[in-house]
């Protein structure tokens, strides 16, 4: 097997974990099949950065000398924010020379600079999907899956999406079980897929400010099974289902009802990668009551029914 180079463009003002998510999974991949991966970290000088987190790196060398790599990874930060025209031309001259391309959070913005992302569809995190959009009208901005794949170029959105992604680049190159015995590891809690929204429930729906609320959001965790309409809701947080369908919107940003749905797939999903239990009990145990409900809920947020996606995301070793 030909060892795989993986390049990581380093510049001040990088976010560490845009860094060393990646790499990790990438070192850890390595460690199961060993010869499968090499790691470089390149600035454009070779001297060490900053980044956004306090902490210093120190490069392996200067991206003119850097290896031909079969990866090219372009990390995100706030030193993305600003001109790098030396970095964007650099890339722009040498980004084709790798099989593919790779950008974690705002890295696709120097991407999109370096022209890699035109006439493409891409994602960033979602607090510059915006911004990428306007700056870049001939790039497909799609604010909502974790990591995008369009041919040889992958962007994924803020911080631990590009852990996602990475996975997904492993299991490309060595397969489903060694993926997921690197996730397993790094005791990563899910193995996303690219289509998932860039937020779970409970991060989507941010805590209510009030008690009451927050301990309503506590319960549908908890309890994904009960009867979770607006009535029964509003009764444990003792207000009007009126009242309560109101606050829980301005508190959390989502409906009751939006939230529930999110919180099941969770569980159903969690209980697919992480037992053995068969399709039926796991309809029963997360909320939606048939197999057949679920199915309709998976395809419609995950594009795969829930029998596809135990296969592709639960390991079959131990």
């Amino acid at each position: 097997m030909a060892e795989r180079t993986v390049l990581v463009v380093l510049f001040d003002g990088v976010q560490s974990l845009d860094v060393t998510g990646p790499a990790e999974v990438f070192a850890g991949a390595h460690a199961f099949v060993p010869g499968s991966y090499r790691i470089v970290t390149a600035s454009l000088d070779g001297t060490p950065v900053r980044t956004t987190s306090g902490l210093t790196l120190v490069p392996d060398t200067a991206l003119s000398e850097a290896p031909v790599p079969d990866t090219l990874l372009v990390p995100g930060g706030r030193g993305t924010r600003g001109e790098a025209p030396e970095l964007v031309a650099w890339l722009r001259a040498n980004g084709s020379r790798a099989r593919r391309l790779v950008s974690v959070c705002t890295g696709a913005i120097r991407l999109a600079e370096a022209g890699f992302l035109d006439g493409r569809r891409a994602t960033t995190h979602w607090a510059y999907c915006a911004q990428l959009a306007q700056d870049h009208p001939e790039i497909d901005v799609d604010p909502e899956p974790i990591y995008v794949r369009d041919g040889a170029v992958s962007t994924s959105a803020g911080v631990t999406a590009g852990i996602d992604l990475a996975l997904a680049l492993v299991e490309e190159d060595l397969g489903r079980d060694i993926a997921l015995s690197v996730a397993r590891h790094l005791v990563v809690f899910l193995r996303r897929p690219g289509n998932q929204a860039q937020f779970s429930a409970q991060l989507t729906a941010q805590m209510a400010r009030r008690e009451p609320l927050r301990e309503v959001q506590r319960w549908i965790s908890e309890h994904p099974a009960a009867n979770l309409d607006v009535d029964s809701l509003a009764a444990r947080a003792a207000l009007s289902p009126r009242h309560f369908a109101r606050a829980f919107r301005a508190e959390t940003g989502t409906t009751p009802g939006r939230y529930v749905e999110r919180v099941r797939l969770e569980h159903a999903r969690r209980l697919l990668e992480d037992t053995t239990s068969g399709i039926e009990q796991i309809s029963r145990t997360s909320g939606y009551g048939t197999p057949e409900a679920m199915r309709r809920a998976f395809v419609k947020t995950l594009g795969t029914p829930p029998a596809e996606y135990r296969r592709r995301f639960r390991p079959t070793t131990t």
